[in-house]
Formats: C-alpha cells, structure tokens, sequence
C-alpha cells in the first residue's frame, strides 16, 4: 500500500516529461513556460517535506499520508481536466503540495513497521526499487499514454490508483496519533525551512532562463541562504525543533544523504538527457524512448528485490554501497562515449545493464543509512529529510547538467557543427560531469563511513 503510494507520486515526476512536448502544442506554452509544468511541482514538493515530515511525528503518519493522497488524486484530476495554461500550473503546484504530504513519511511509516533488521531491510529494498524503477517506468508509461490517446491521461491514470491506495490506507494505514502539536510544533522553524527550501529550488530551476552567474539567480540564491541560516540558528536554540541538530551527530545520517543528494543529482540529470538523446538525436518517438530505458528498471528489481537485503546483510550497507556507486560511475562513462549514430544494443544497452547493477545496489543501502539515526518518535522527520535531499539534490543536478549540456551545443551550433552532432556533445558532457558527481559520492562513503555497518546496526 505504502509502496504504491509512493509509486504514483514517483511515476508523476517523469511520466510528465515524455508528454511536454504534446502538453506545449495543445496548450500553448511557450518554451521557457513550459518548464513550468515540471516547476510548479517540484517547487512546492521539495519545499514542504520536511514540515509534513515532521507534521506526521506529531499528528500521526497514517492521517498525513492519507490526507496527502486524497490532495493528490484531486490536483491530479484537476491537471488532466486543465484546458489552458494557467490551470494546469495551478493545479501542479496543488499536486505537489500533495505529493510532498504523501512521500514525506512513507519511509517514517515503514522502519518502525519492521523492527527485524532482515525484513526492514527487505522493506527498504521494495521502498528503494519503487523509486529507482518507477522513475524509468514513469517514462515508459508516459509515452505509451500520450501516443496511444493524449497527454491528460498522464494525468487521469492517478485517479482509480489514487482512489484504490486511499481505500486500502483508510483500513490498514497504522492510526496512530502521534505526539500532539503541543511535542514540538515549531512554527517559526517551519516558516522559516519551508520558505528556505522553496526559495533555494526556486532559484536553482531558475537558472536554466537567467543562467547561474545572473542576478536574478544570485538574488534568489543569498534569500535562500539567508533563511536557512535563520533557520538552523533556530533549531540550534528552539526548546522543540523542526529539525533537530543533534540527528547529524550519526555519521551515517549526514553522510548517507550527502552520497545520496550527489548520486540522485547525477541520475536524475542523466535520465533527462538520456531521453532527449534517444528522441532528438536518434530519432525514437516517445514510447520506444520509454521502452529503451525499460532494461535499467529491469535490472533495478532483480537486485533490489532479489539481492539487496541479503547483501547488505551480509557485507553491510557500506561495502555495498561503495560497489554500486563504482558500476554507476562506469555506466555514466561508458553512456558518455554515445555517438551520433548510435547502436543501441553496442552503444546503450550495456551502461544501461551497469546502471541498473549500480542503482539496484545503491539505494537500498544509502536508504539503509540514511535512516540508521532515527528513533521512533522522530522517524517521519527523518524521512521527510531523506525526501527533501531527493528532491533538492534532482533539482539541482538537473539544472547544473541540463545547463552544462546546453551551453555545449550551443557553442558547438554557433561554430558551424551539424546539430545532432551538437547535441551529443552537450549530453557527453552532461554524463562525465555527472560520472564526476557520483566518483564523489564514492569518495565521501570512503572518507565518512569508516566504521562497516550492517543490518545488525
């Protein structure tokens, strides 16, 4: 049910972006508003995790989730109804309010569910390959969708999911009530996070129009800075803090999500490109772009749900770890020597296959680790942490790749090179810097997480 859940909020994040181009012609947008569409959502989702994190610890997990997937369903059904452009941002920005409620104590609710170190283990693995596959199945799915009958059902397809997942948590989502407001509401804190966080991914999806030297961006760059400095100071002195500091002290904690914000950042840039790369640069229509990918999420599974827990059980997440992020450096490298006319089962299909080796081990353990610190009263603000390194560190990889990549063919265009080869120098550079990002992660696993743990731990 969990899991379900959580794969319809996953799969809405990149389902939409096989469908932008359909979504522009109909209603209109023009090409900097079109980013927009992917904007309005992942503002206010990265944004608010961590308050309705917290929100769960305190009015109980089971209320927050469910509240969430009913906001959800609806704001989904408001997108697929929407007939101009206005409508369907608004009604974006609603569903990423929801789809923050939703995801942001998913994993609170599962640690605590599973206290024997093999079965959480096994929980995580699941957790984990929902959101590694659901992503390339998200685009899978939106091209088969929009080809076969039209963009709005990308949008329509969360409503009988959403309908069917609310019905089973009403009955078996845990009632607990939680601490009460009065256990530590923090209100100034929330203010002053929530706004932090939304303004920082404001400023970062910005830089794909302003560029990131602008003053639009620096602009918008130091409010950020200056309200999650206010922010911190406050949970430094706060009698009860949103976030408490002390949640650090665990090496695995400020580690795990340091290597997870740079893996999720250089992964999710890679998928952006890698589906402009199949479609503007070879040729392939939305579906057979989504069904390219499909090896990757294929591969995720088998060992995520196959291999992982025992893995992790075995050698500790640690060493496991460090063996993922080696396989997804090498995929990126090997993904990064494409070439215009590429061969997909030559030039594809292997990065793909290590990708998918790479993340099917990754995740469950970073996940693993990431979530070794938190106690059961504060499990659903460390999932609402987990959550927000997720969604800050993907803005942030898009951006920094999408802008690399682009800036690359333009230069290339501009000196006269025929555009796919243009193109494929932009995405080469894209994937090595992202080869870059995840090398170190592996180095801050080296450094940070000396002591080998298990799941024991």
């Amino acid at each position: 049910m969990l899991c379900a859940g959580m794969l319809m909020i996953i799969l809405d994040q990149t389902i939409v972006t096989v469908a932008l181009p359909s979504i522009q012609h109909d209603l209109g947008f023009s090409s900097s508003g079109l980013a927009w569409v992917v904007n309005a959502y992942v503002i206010p989702f990265g944004g608010l995790l961590l308050l309705f994190g917290r929100l769960g610890d305190l009015v109980g997990r089971g209320r927050v989730f469910v509240a969430g997937l009913v906001l959800f369903t609806l704001a989904s059904l408001a997108c697929g109804l929407a007939g101009n452009a206005p409508e369907l941002i608004a009604a974006r920005f609603v569903q990423g309010i929801g789809g923050a409620t939703t995801s942001a104590v998913v994993l609170g609710m599962i640690v605590p569910m599973f206290p024997e170190a093999r079965e959480r283990a096994l929980a995580i693995g699941v957790y984990s390959f929902v959101g590694a596959a659901g992503a390339s199945v998200g685009f899978l799915l939106g091209g088969a969708l929009t080809e076969a009958l039209n963009w709005h059902w990308i949008f329509f397809v969360n409503v009988p999911i959403g309908l069917l997942v609310g019905a089973l948590a009403v009955r078996l989502a845990p009632a607990g009530r939680g601490e009460g407001l009065r256990a530590g509401a923090d209100v100034a804190g929330a203010v002053l996070g929530t706004a932090g966080l939304m303004v920082g991914v404001y400023a970062i999806v910005r830089t794909s129009d302003y560029g990131w030297g602008s003053a639009q961006t620096l602009g918008w760059g130091a409010a950020a800075v200056v309200l999650l400095g206010g922010f911190l100071a406050r949970q430094a002195t706060a009698a009860n803090p949103l976030l408490p500091l002390r949640i650090f002290r665990s090496r695995n904690v400020s580690a795990g999500n340091g290597i997870q914000a740079l893996m999720v950042a250089a992964m999710i840039g890679y998928q952006f490109l890698s589906m402009l790369y199949l479609q503007q640069v070879l040729g392939y229509g939305p579906a057979r772009a989504g069904l390219a990918v499909a090896p990757t999420a294929v591969v995720i599974g088998i060992v995520s749900l196959g291999f992982s827990a025992r893995l992790n059980g075995r050698f500790g997440p640690r060493a496991v770890l460090l063996a993922g992020l080696a396989l997804i450096v090498a995929g990126l490298l090997l993904v990064a020597r494409v070439p215009v006319h590429g061969r997909y089962p030559v030039d594809l299909l292997p990065a793909l296959v290590l990708l998918g080796l790479g993340g099917g081990l990754t995740l469950p353990a970073v996940t693993t680790l990431a979530m070794s610190g938190a106690t059961p009263s504060d499990s659903g603000l460390v999932s609402g942490l987990v959550n927000t390194v997720q969604q800050v560190g993907a803005a942030l990889g898009l951006a920094v790749l999408a802008t690399l990549a682009d800036s690359r063919t333009d230069q290339l265009r501009d000196a006269g090179h025929a555009d796919a080869a243009a193109l494929t120098s932009g995405y080469h550079l894209a994937f090595v810097t992202a080869a870059g990002a995840v090398a170190a992660a592996f180095l801050l696993a080296v450094v940070a997480l000396r002591r080998p743990a298990t799941a024991r731990d």
